[in-house]
């Protein structure tokens, strides 16, 4: 049992005590003594649920609540001198203070993310610096594996965090009946023993959870604006749902494309021509980091390596295709510039 626990455990037993004895509002002992137990449960609820909230939100929301008595109390000035029926007036008092603080609650929480904490230095000047430096590791990501040679770079700084749900995916995921699910699974454990050991980063295991989401992508995003973390995936959609919810994403993937190899028209390069093309007389190659390169004239050359020119690139959602073309002429030459290769002379007396 840890030490938070122990503590909303005694908090809750001590407002069951103190409304058991005191009896607030002349109610028997036992419904008193509920009435305290249900006051503790939720001071305990609202102190989890607070604790999500980020200091940009929790400041507006203070702000926002000073500013909602205070203009409550201005309106209930007013209200005093233009009428004499004084319950009516206590009432539209009451009424008036409760919804200023809830709207100056409600709006100030949510404009607070636009405050800048940094201007004002000291303790709150850290605090963004100190946010943006938490990464979120997505289920998908840690699965693909490539985090860890990113990782082992030195590329990735500050704090990896890896949710408590996310290990549970991954749990789930190795444990299934399908052999396939069960290796990506394995893998994405063995990734997370890996990035553990790196002696350069700081892995956190983060235990908040969303018990009311069910999606983890959507628990992902929940946990990424409550602590302004950034989420690191190779998802496209999860990238395309955060970017819509304001959350700083990082893919894998378009890191991929931004380090692949940058060509131009006209540009020669050497690539083996591994099968046909979809076209009449074309041939497909790969470069080493995957990039599709579709070639003219190349179909009777598979299974050779061969010199092109570089006629077109184009970029797509899903990566980078270069178009070529083969010419003979210019592959014969370019062979002829070439030192011939030495060849073997027998040794005297073999095969004597």
């Amino acid at each position: 049992m840890s030490d938070l626990l122990i503590i909303r455990i005694i908090l809750i037993a001590l407002l069951a005590c103190a409304s058991y004895f005191l009896r607030p509002f002349d109610l028997p002992a036992p419904i008193a003594g509920g009435l305290g137990v249900i006051l503790g449960a939720a001071v305990v609820v609202f102190e989890i649920r607070i604790k999500r909230v980020s200091l940009k939100r929790l400041i507006g929301a203070a702000v926002g609540s000073v500013l909602g008595i205070l203009g409550a109390y201005l309106i209930s000035l007013v209200l005093n001198t233009l009428s004499p029926r004084y319950a009516m007036i206590h009432y539209v008092e009451i009424f008036v203070l409760l919804l200023m603080s809830y709207c100056g609650l409600v709006v100030g929480g949510a404009k607070g993310d636009m405050l800048n904490l940094s201007a004002l230095g000291g303790l709150f000047g850290g605090e963004k610096a100190a946010k943006t430096s938490f990464k979120i590791l997505d289920t998908s990501v840690i699965i693909d594996g490539r985090i860890a040679d990113i990782a082992e770079t030195g590329f990735l700084d500050g704090t990896l965090v890896i949710p408590q749900f996310v290990l549970r995916e991954l749990q789930l995921v190795a444990d299934s009946s399908d052999s396939m699910k069960r290796n990506r699974g394995r893998r994405g454990l063995d990734i997370l023993q890996r990035i553990q050991k790196m002696p350069q980063l700081d892995i956190q295991i983060l235990e908040d959870d969303f018990p009311n989401i069910r999606e983890v992508d959507m628990k992902l995003l929940e946990l990424a604006k409550a602590y302004n973390y950034k989420i690191v995936t190779n998802d496209f959609n999860l990238n395309k749902v955060a970017q819509l919810h304001g959350v700083e994403v990082l893919n894998i993937n378009e890191l991929a494309n931004a380090l692949k190899p940058v060509v131009l028209p006209g540009e020669t390069m050497r690539v083996f021509i591994l099968k046909e093309g979809k076209e009449y007389n074309q041939g497909v190659a790969y470069l080493d980091d995957g990039t599709m390169v579709v070639v003219d004239n190349a179909r009777k050359m598979i299974s050779k390596t061969i010199d092109i020119s570089v006629t077109s690139v184009l970029q797509t959602t899903a990566g980078k295709m270069i178009f070529g073309r083969f010419d003979e002429r210019t592959h014969v030459v370019h062979e002829k510039e070439r030192p011939p290769a030495r060849e073997h002379v027998p040794a005297a007396g073999a095969g004597s």
